[in-house]
């Protein structure tokens, strides 16, 4: 698709225009109706059952509003009302937190040592971020977005499992070319990192459409590999359980080595009791080799 055709699903005379659409949502009352028809038990929400719920006596008031809703945010059907993807997304938003919340969180601990000093680990949680750190030498483990909500009715254990398996996911997303905030095509690029970095090499994930950015491992992108998957399986060990902060190959790269950088080939050391998984990946982070040797034997 050239830039020009990628351009003209976004500028189209029909689209409702940004400007537009938030000043359309900017309303209480409207917001009112997408979370009125959010929390209804069954969807389609027929006019008088979505108006009971709102409270609103005004019928022909009531109306005006919903229409203003309809077409973009609300679809309509003979059997009443329902959301489409952008009331869904307003609604997901709102819940989300990152609206209206800016809470703070922290520090607790979490599950982990540090993998320069053997510390225990802490997270804290601000900015809408969630960090785990090291509170004796301050090495960082985990740096990910967490939305508000996600702390809502949550322990801090639980608030780390639920960052621990929401960071898996946005890494999926993106390596598989997806980004995580809009959608859009995001591009996965290796390089040497700089000389201030505590890495060798960084893996940038970049959203073309929004300009998403996030900077990785390479060996965090094996989380969901399947011979990893299965080598930790083989050892007793459900490897989605595992906090990734804890794996040192998904912290650092000191197990990851540079075979090759023109095309790029690295291989990651994924070392459990006595046996070493050696993955190849190329520049793309796609896996094109991997080998089980005994631990020992891959030292010498």
């Amino acid at each position: 698709m050239s830039d020009a055709e990628h351009a003209s699903l976004l500028d189209c005379e029909e689209c409702l225009q940004p400007a537009e659409a938030f000043s359309v949502i900017g309303n209480e009352t409207r917001l009112a109706i997408l979370e009125a028809l959010w929390e209804a038990p069954e969807r389609p929400v027929t006019f008088s059952e979505l108006r009971g719920r709102v409270g609103m006596a005004d019928s022909a008031q009531f109306n005006y509003h919903l229409q203003k809703l309809t077409g973009q945010f609300v679809q309509k059907s003979d059997d009443g009302y329902d959301f489409r993807s952008p009331g869904r997304a307003v609604i997901q938003a709102v819940l989300s937190g990152s609206l209206n919340r800016d809470p703070e969180l922290g520090p607790f601990e979490v599950a982990g040592d540090c993998i320069d000093c053997d510390a225990g680990l802490e997270a804290f949680y601000e900015d809408e971020r969630l960090r785990v750190v090291c509170p004796d030498c301050g090495r960082g483990h985990a740096d990910w977005p967490f939305p508000p909500g996600g702390l809502e009715d949550r322990t801090p254990e639980e608030v780390a499992a639920a960052f621990n398996q929401r960071v898996r996911h946005l890494l999926c997303l993106s390596a598989d070319g997806v980004c995580p905030d809009c959608n859009g095509r995001m591009e996965t690029t290796v390089d040497y990192a700089d000389s201030e970095s505590d890495s060798t090499v960084d893996v940038t994930h970049w959203c073309r459409r929004c300009e998403n950015e996030s900077s990785t491992t390479v060996g965090i992108s094996l989380l969901d590999d399947a011979e990893v998957v299965s080598f930790y399986r083989d050892h007793g060990v459900d490897l989605n359980a595992v906090p990734f902060w804890t794996l040192p190959w998904c912290v650092a790269d000191d197990d990851t080595t540079v075979l090759d950088d023109d095309p790029w080939r690295l291989r990651v050391d994924v070392e459990l009791d006595d046996e070493r998984l050696e993955v190849v990946l190329d520049g793309e982070l796609t896996v094109v080799d991997s080998e089980r040797v005994p631990a020992k034997a891959a030292d010498d």
